[in-house]
Parts: C-alpha cells; sequence; structure tokens
C-alpha cells in the first residue's frame, strides 16, 4: 500500500512538473503574440505620424485645394467626413437599436429571427464594392440624388445597418433575464422595462457597435467614390443651408488618401491625410465611450 502510494505521489509530482511547464510555455506564446500585435500598431502609428506630422499646417487643416494659388488643403474632405459620419449615425442608430431590440424583446417567431440573424451576419460580410454598385443604382440613379453626400450617408447606412444589428443584439441578450423578471414583476410595462433596465444595461454593446460602425464610416473609400464623387471644393453648407447636403458632392478623408497616393503619388500629403484620420477616429471613439458611460451611470 505504501509502495502505491509513493508510485502515486510521483506520477502525480511528474505531471504536475508536465503541466506547469506546458502552462508556462503558453503563457510565454500568449505574451508573444501580444508584444508582437502591439509592437506593430505601434510601429504602424509611429511611422504614419512620423512621415505625416512635418507636413501637416493650419493652412493645410483649413484651406481649399486650388490650382491656381498652388495651395493644398483638406478642409473641404475633413467638412465632408464629418458630415457623412453624423448623417450617417442619425439614420443607422435608430433603425439598428430598434431592429435588435424588436429581435431580441418582442419577436415570437424563432424562425424568423434565425433568418433575419443570418441575413445580416451575411449582410455584414459583403465587399464593400458591392455597396458601392447598389447605392449607384439606388440612390444616385433611381432616386435621382446624383452623386452627393446624402447618397453617400444612405449607402453607409445600409452597409453599417448589420454591424449595428448584430453587436446590439448580442449585447441585449447578455442581461439577465431576471432583470426582465423583476422589473415586470413591479408593475412595469414591457417598454417601460426594456427603457428603463435593459438598455442601460446593454449600452455597453450600443456603443461598440457605434464605434464599428464609425470606423467603418472613416475608413471607407469605395462607396464614397462611386456615390459622393472626389471633389475638393469647400461647400457652404451654412449659408445653403440643409439643400446643400442633398445637392452637393465632396470628396472625403479617405477619397483624399487615395488621391494624393494612388493618383498623384505624393505620399507625404497621403501620411498627413491619414494623421487626421486616426486623430479624428480617435476623438470620436473617445467621446462615445465617455458617453455611453455617463448614460450607463444614469
Amino acid at each position: 500500500m505504501a509502495k502505491y502510494n509513493d508510485n502515486a505521489q510521483g506520477m502525480a509530482r511528474n505531471f504536475s512538473a508536465r503541466r506547469r511547464a506546458y502552462n508556462g510555455v503558453m503563457r510565454t506564446l500568449i505574451y508573444l503574440a501580444s508584444a508582437i500585435v502591439v509592437a506593430l500598431l505601434l510601429f504602424l502609428l509611429c511611422y504614419i505620424f512620423y512621415r505625416g506630422l512635418p507636413n501637416l499646417s493650419l493652412e493645410f487643416l483649413t484651406s481649399e485645394e486650388s490650382v491656381r494659388s498652388d495651395t493644398q488643403g483638406i478642409g473641404p474632405a475633413i467638412l465632408n467626413t464629418l458630415y457623412v459620419i453624423l448623417a450617417t449615425l442619425i439614420v443607422v442608430l435608430p433603425l439598428g437599436v430598434g431592429a435588435a431590440i424588436y429581435l431580441t424583446e418582442y419577436a415570437t417567431n424563432r424562425k424568423l429571427v434565425s433568418a433575419i440573424e443570418f441575413a445580416t451576419e451575411t449582410l455584414a460580410g459583403i465587399p464593400s464594392i458591392i455597396y458601392a454598385l447598389v447605392g449607384v443604382l439606388v440612390f444616385a440613379e433611381s432616386l435621382a440624388l446624383g452623386k452627393t453626400l446624402i447618397a453617400g450617408a444612405l449607402t453607409l447606412v445600409i452597409m453599417t445597418l448589420p454591424t449595428v444589428i448584430r453587436t446590439t443584439q448580442e449585447s441585449l441578450k447578455t442581461v439577465p433575464q431576471s432583470y426582465r423578471e423583476g422589473s415586470l414583476g413591479l408593475g412595469s410595462g414591457k417598454w417601460h422595462m426594456i427603457r428603463t433596465v435593459v438598455l442601460p444595461s446593454s449600452i455597453d454593446g450600443i456603443i461598440t457597435g457605434c464605434i464599428l460602425s464609425i470606423g467603418r464610416i472613416v475608413g471607407e473609400s469605395a462607396v464614397l467614390l462611386y456615390t459622393v464623387g472626389m471633389s475638393m471644393r469647400m461647400q457652404d453648407f451654412f449659408q445653403n443651408g440643409l439643400e446643400s447636403f442633398f445637392s452637393a458632392s465632396g470628396s472625403t478623408l479617405s477619397v483624399a488618401l487615395y488621391v494624393y497616393a494612388k493618383v498623384r503619388a505624393d505620399f507625404d500629403l497621403a501620411f498627413s491625410v491619414a494623421v487626421v484620420l486616426i486623430v479624428i477616429t480617435l476623438a470620436i471613439n473617445l467621446t462615445a465611450k465617455c458617453l455611453g458611460k455617463k448614460f450607463k451611470k444614469k
């Protein structure tokens, strides 16, 4: 019996040593992979800022490109990017969040819900050039909007809607069922329960969908090349009002980056545009995070 116990203890020590060695190797590989990813990210950011910052100036950021005065400027592209982001989010967030609420809280036909979920996952993986062709055929030609900012924004709504729906839906599913039952047990109605309990508990997922949508909007070029155009002129929205948004065309920052890098082969200015893109994306994401935290506290 003692010999059996000694053998068992020896096997346990060997197994424990083998397990510790295995855990050590796997932990080292995980740290190494993380370090490689962080190093690549830092290298890309440092290289972009190294190439782009020397060419940035207040005149470049605020002026309009002019051949006569031989000036380069991305002021119109910055404004067009902000206009397109705002117009897209105004439409896609209510639609996406509302559809996710219906599919999660109200829909009773599970087969229909599964079919819609499969469709949204499929649409989320479709290449952007397909959305660009749809935007040209539907919004630019069939609805006679032409190459305008509103046509580009509506096309981006279709492209980003599956992302918002799926991220919001998965966030709603993580809310414990006991929260819903407790709220209903206290006398709350269905919508009151969703508005006061479910949505605040899932605000992180909604903000994540918003951030992913903004990232795709800011980085999109194919859709905007086809539906918005490549004009680098400043549009006077303050004078002409909302009508200009339906009639004006112009390039966004991603389109301007394509023009400088691919068409004109001016990589110094292209890196400068990339710096502006990174800063705007970071600022919008941080703002969305801060707003999400405030809404969650309330």
